[in-house]
This record gives structure tokens, sequence and C-alpha cells, in this order.
């Protein structure tokens, strides 16, 4: 099979680790910095938002988003990512990785200044258009997903591929990371500002006008990283993988790389072409052959992505939640709307910093070592313990803040040194290039559906069993801690479906695909590539 191997993918499977790679990781990664800024920045404000918009003077408590509110200014953005990961995924596999790429970026750049120019100052014209631009916002980050994954991908050489694809997910947790660094910076520079006494001293006050300029500039900042990256974006050559196996451009593949790896690289158009005429080379995503050979990866890559974020969305999204029903945050009628901000983003923040940061590094660390499945197997594992750990014994926790922290920042580092970047990983490896953007996206926005259900789900259910003691406008929940236990379980059938995927590490892409194999080669591939290391 080797022997089929197209020189320009030899050249870059065996290429050592160069600044072309460092300079595609950074490329690709502030794309997906941006995007975890935009997503989860959300959670920052939701809480200020309500105050703004919906107190009622004289109530006892400040103000909160309605249910159906809450849940479409958390959800929205994530229906517009579900939907620019098949749209994206599919057309970076007709038109090409680099021609849809930095039509991505634009779209995150202007939804990220309207989302904080949202219109008017009434609350439906406000959130209409926060909801309007936040679903654009959600498609543009959608089509970064399977276009930065396949791209890393395809240049990355075989024996760091998995560290290099990995580290541009990593750059999701400083995203994160950001998103609480700058809400602090801005709610404590208006905090100092101006005079915000807690909601108790007088419920019949006006909100501090300035607290409306608070959460858009904390919105708007997501612009900034893409429009520093739009450029050297633009300046980044089409992959070979794409050149070659799908344009069927072999001089143009190899003179790209020339350029790339600086070195002499021959055109090779009779095996291109050759390549092209294969069997293994021509079905499409609905064929038998695309079953037969990649259906059970496409269901485990699905499946495992769609459950880890259940989990891990919910629980990123509703920290606040988390933290008020354990007492860590005190509650809201006792702060000021603008220390409100602060005190949610400190406690997000340190999360990031303690849990979340460090399991996406761990994960860079040693993926080319141990393997895609084992770190997937091993996140899943361990997350569903500390779900378990946090929920039985809860109302231990309520008196033990410090222990709940540990525990739940555990649960954070296991997911990212886990399922969380291993199911970004593997559908960039595990399918043939003229359908890997596809089914990358395909799988991604499988994920983003179980983003949906947690953001969704977890707004209702963990409300508080006693009527009295729910949220305004909320029926009644199941409470946090059954919906920790609901979340032990999803993760728990996580570690079930990981044994669907196959592992990837060490592998050329070629290799794993088949796509370089002879005719008559490909039943021998196909049950090779599905072989589970348990």
């Amino acid at each position: 099979m080797a022997g089929n191997q197209l020189g320009v993918l030899t050249a870059l499977d065996a290429a050592k680790t160069q600044m072309y790679h460092f300079t595609a990781i950074i490329i690709a990664g502030m794309g997906f910095f941006t995007d975890a800024y935009d997503l989860f920045s959300i959670s920052l404000i939701t809480k200020l938002l309500g105050r703004i918009y919906y107190t009622h003077k004289g109530a006892p408590k400040p103000g909160t988003l309605p249910p159906n509110i809450a849940a479409a200014v958390t959800g929205v953005a994530f229906c517009g990512t579900l939907a620019g990961q098949l749209f994206f995924g599919w057309l970076g596999d007709k038109l090409g990785r680099k021609k849809v790429y930095g039509l991505t970026l634009m779209i995150m750049v202007i939804c990220s200044i309207g989302s904080g120019l949202s219109f008017g100052k009434s609350a439906n014209g406000v959130i209409t258009t926060l909801c309007f631009f936040r679903f654009w916002l959600g498609f543009g980050i959608g089509g970064d997903y399977p276009l930065s994954a396949t791209i890393m991908s395809e240049y990355a050489n075989k024996k760091t591929r998995g560290a290099f694809i990995a580290a541009v997910f990593a750059m999701q947790g400083f995203g994160i990371l950001a998103g609480g660094v700058v809400a602090l910076i801005v709610s404590a520079a208006f905090d100092h500002a101006f005079d915000n006494p807690p909601y108790i001293s007088n419920p019949n006050r006006d909100t501090v006008d300035a607290a409306d300029y608070i959460w858009r500039i904390i919105l708007m900042f997501g612009a900034a990283p893409a429009v520093l990256t739009y450029y050297w974006r633009m300046r980044m050559p089409e992959t070979a993988r794409y050149t070659a196996l799908i344009a069927k451009n072999a001089k143009q593949a190899a003179a790209d790389m020339s350029k790339v790896l600086q070195v002499e690289l021959q055109a090779e158009e009779e095996k291109v072409e050759k390549l092209g005429t294969s069997s293994s080379n021509s079905f499409g995503l609905f064929s038998k052959q695309f079953a037969k050979r990649h259906g059970l990866h496409l269901l485990g890559t699905c499946v495992t992505w769609f459950l880890l974020d259940i989990a891990y969305y919910s629980n990123n999204l509703f920290q606040k939640d988390i933290f008020t029903a354990i007492g860590w945050l005190p509650q809201p009628q006792y702060m000021g709307e603008i220390h409100e901000v602060y005190r949610v983003a400190r406690a997000q923040t340190l999360i990031a910093l303690c849990g979340t940061v460090p399991g996406y590094w761990f994960t860079v660390a040693f993926i080319d070592y141990i393997g895609r499945f084992t770190i997937q197997l091993m996140g899943f594992f361990f997350m569903t313990v500390f779900m378990f750990a946090l929920a039985i014994p809860y109302h231990h926790w309520l008196s033990n803040n410090a222990g709940f922290l540990i525990m739940y920042s555990l649960t954070f580092f296991f997911a990212n040194f886990g399922p969380n970047a291993t199911t970004f990983v593997v559908p960039a490896e595990i399918f043939p290039a003229r359908l890997r953007s596809t089914c990358h996206g395909i799988s991604a926005a499988a994920g983003k559906a179980g983003a949906i259900v947690g953001s969704f789900g977890f707004l209702y259910a963990s409300q508080n069993t006693d009527p009295k003691k729910t949220d305004v406008g909320y029926p009644p929940g199941i409470g946090v801690k059954n919906s920790l236990l609901v979340m032990g379980g999803i993760n728990f059938l996580g570690i079930l479906f990981t044994l669907l995927v196959p592992e990837s590490k060490g592998k050329s892409l070629e290799e794993l695909t088949g796509e370089n194999e002879e005719e008559g080669g490909d039943i021998q591939q196909s049950s090779s590539a599905q072989t589970v290391p348990v």
C-alpha cells in the first residue's frame, strides 16, 4: 500500500515538526479561541440581561430571563452552529477547505459586533436582535469545526497529527478563560466607577444605566481575535490532500507543498489519475460501500459527541446556577447587578483555570502516546465517576464548597483530557478526503444537538423540586442533584459507544481510509480499520 501513496502526501506524513505546523495551529486555533469565547460568554451575562430587562420594581428579588427567553438566548447559537457544521462541512468537500475558510471568520466578526449592537432599549427589541445575530454567529462558528479540523489533519505529519489537531481545539480552553477574564476586567472597572448597591437595599431603584454597556462590550470583544487572523487564513494554501485527491491537480499540490515544506516535490499526474478511478475513491456518503466501511465509525463519532456535549455544555453554561445552588455565589438580591457579573465571571474563570485549560493540554501532550481511544474511554469513565460522586452525597457538598469546586473542576479536566478533545480529533482522521469535512461536520452537528438538549434540558431540569423555590416562570424540575445523576448516566453511555470508534494513532490518513490501495484491497482495509483496541 505504501507504494501507492503519492510522494507529496508521503512527504507531509514524514515531515519533521516545522514552523508551518505551528503557524497552522495558531491560524486555525484562533478561530476556535473565538468560537469558545462567543459560545460561552453568553453564560456570563444572562443574569445581567434578566436584571436589566425583566426586573419589576419593588419585587423581593431582581428579575431573571423568562424560561423561553433564557432558552432562546442560550441555545440559539447552538442551532446556528449545528446548521453551519452541516453546510460548511459539505461545502468544504465540494469547493475546497480554503475557499470557505475565510467566509466563516467574517460571519463570526460581523455577528459578534452585531450581538453587542442589538437594537433598542425594550426587552423585545434587544432580545430579538440578539438572538438573530447569535444564530448567524453560531452558523459561522459551525463552519470552523469541520474546516479547522480537516485542514490541520491534512497538513500534519502522522507522528504528531493528534497533538496538532488537539492543539487547535485546545485554544477553545483559552477562549473560555478569556471570556471570564474580559468579563472580570469590564465588570471590575464599571463596579469601581459607578455606585452599585445590593438590590435588597432599594428594590425600587432603576438598574444602573452603565450595566447595559457591560454585556455589549463583553460580546463584541469576541470579534477582535478573528479580525487579527483573517489575513493569515487567506494566505494559507489549499491542502495537498484536497488538491490531489479531490481536485485531481497533481501539479498544484506539488507546487504548494514544495513551498510549505521547502523541498522539491514531483507532480505525479498518472498516479493521481489512477487513484481517482479506483473504486475505493469513488463511493459516496449514502452508498452501501460507505456504510460497510465507515457506517459504524460515523455512528460512533456522532453518538459519543452527542452524549459528551449534553453533559459538557449543560455544565459549562449553567455553572452560575450550580454555584448559587451550593452557596458559592450569594443570592442575587444581596448583590448589585454589576458586582454579580464580577462574581459569576470570577467563579467561571477559576473553573477554567483549574480544570478546563489544563485538561486540553494534557490531551495535546499524551494523545500520540496513549492514543485517542484510551483517552476517550478514560475521560468518559472519570466523568461518570465524578458526576456520581457529586450527585450521590450532594447535600454534603452544600456545606463543603471547596470540595465541590475540586470535584467539579475534575469533571471538566477529564472532559477535556478525554472525549471533548478526542471527539473533535478522530472524525478528521478516519474518513476519506472527499468526505472528510462532511463527516466531521455531521459528527460535530450531532454534538451540537447534544448541546441543545443539554442547554435547554438542564435549564428546566435543574429547577428545585419545590414550586416555591423555582426561578420565576419555571415549573418545578428534578433539582441539581438528580440532574447530575442523569449526566452521570449519560457519560456512562459514552463509554459504551466509544467501542465503535477506531484507533488512528500513528497511521497515515490514507492508510486509515484505504484511499491509496489497489483494487480489491478494500475488504482487508475495512476490517483493519474497524479493529477496536480493547
